[in-house]
């Protein structure tokens, strides 16, 4: 049966300490501190207790606990719908001052709770997603429920030149190491990444076939060529291998990251390398070589390139000939290509040979206009009195 205190007349201080004695005996000051100490002992900071929304003051919400006076949260702790009044919040006990005030925080709590939640949940090994909060010294803080470490080194297969690329991305990482005492979670995106290539590599082996047509992606370009992603495996494509016509770098050909079509070429098991080629998807120009550019016929050509014994002449894209500086000029004793042409220079000139072997041809200048010694007897005959210049003295 509930104690039931009789009714109090309080006429001073003194009759009402007299009153009070005689209901409740003469140990009512203990037994008032004893009953404060034990609801004080039933709250502690980093204690996390629930409590509901009475009203927001100023920058803070007012929770009530349970306990003798109601605690305050900041503001920026909540989203709007839970400051509703009446609202369930589970809240950390920061601090419970001397006069009985309570500061409490939401942010603590989700955060204990999130960390207690994932350590129940996972291991080391596990794999978890989470979504990439911001780039931080050594790599990049991800949100599994509560932030985790990703090292840089273990973002990619290969190191990202900026993992800032992939904040706001959603990623699949394995837990690779746990500090429950320190709340501290490492983990990587490349073990996923291996794992998933490793798998994709054994599927790649058994289906590859020389003359196949593969999708890959540009993951490395050195000056000999470019290192395409096939998904698993990865080959080399090289700089002979993506054009018919001239290449003087890889980085003029493909980029970095670049999705792109290629054959393949040839397949070497024990060694995993893959040849590739980009030129052999399109129609080999020497292939009818000879039905285009008939020996003794003349065309229009662009100086590409100038060497110390000629100059190459592109007649169209994949085929240049060779103009050796002996057959430059009719009239001039050439040392040097530049001393007749500039490369970008649109020139004349005559099918010499054609090796079809090599692929190569060989071109002439002079052989395009008309030889100025053909009708010389005409133009000089003998005993003609001529002027003229001296250009060179010789023994």
């Amino acid at each position: 049966m509930a104690f039931k205190a009789p009714r109090i007349q309080v006429v001073d201080d003194v009759l009402m300490a007299n009153e009070l004695e005689q209901v409740f005996g003469p140990d009512l000051g203990a037994s008032v501190i004893s009953s404060l100490d034990g609801e004080r002992a039933k709250f502690e900071a980093r204690q996390i207790v629930t409590g509901f929304v009475v009203g927001e003051h100023n920058d803070a919400v007012v929770i009530d606990v349970g306990y003798k006076s109601e605690g305050i949260v900041p503001r920026e702790e909540f989203v709007a719908e839970e400051t509703s009044p009446g609202s369930k919040v589970q809240v950390m006990i920061v601090e419970i001052m001397p006069n009985g005030e309570m500061l409490l925080s939401k942010r603590q709590a989700d955060l204990e709770i999130g960390w207690n939640q994932v350590l129940g949940n996972n291991k080391e090994g596990d794999k978890v997603k989470g979504k990439v909060l911001r780039k931080i010294k050594g790599g990049l803080l991800v949100d599994i429920g509560v932030p985790v470490f990703l090292p840089a080194s273990q973002v990619d297969l290969r190191r990202a030149p900026d993992v800032g690329e992939y904040i706001g991305q959603i990623v699949e990482a394995e837990i690779i190491k746990i500090d429950a005492e320190r709340k501290n979670i490492v983990v990587s995106r490349r073990k996923v990444l291996e794992e998933e290539r490793k798998k994709n590599r054994e599927n790649l082996v058994k289906e590859l076939h020389v003359g196949d047509l593969r999708e890959g992606q540009v993951k490395n370009i050195t000056d000999f060529g470019a290192f395409i992603d096939l998904g698993g495996l990865d080959g080399l494509l090289h700089i002979t291998d993506m054009s018919w016509g001239r290449v003087n770098h890889p980085s003029e050909v493909v980029q970095l990251g670049m999705k792109i079509e290629v054959v393949v070429l040839d397949y070497d098991a024990e060694r995993n390398r893959i040849s590739l080629g980009l030129k052999q998807k399109t129609r080999n120009p020497w292939e009818d070589i000879g039905d285009r550019y008939p020996m003794q016929s003349a065309h229009d050509g662009e100086v590409v390139n100038l060497m110390t014994y000629g100059a190459f002449v592109r007649l169209e894209p994949g085929i240049e000939g060779l103009v050796h500086v002996s057959e430059m000029s009719w009239t001039k004793q050439v040392t040097h290509p530049s001393e007749v042409v500039k490369p970008g220079d649109k020139v004349r000139v005559m099918i010499l040979e054609i090796n079809h072997d090599k692929q190569e041809i060989s071109l002439g200048m002079k052989q395009a206009e008309r030889n100025p010694w053909d009708n010389i007897k005409d133009k000089f005959p003998v005993g003609q009195k001529i002027k003229g210049t001296i250009r060179n003295v010789t023994n």
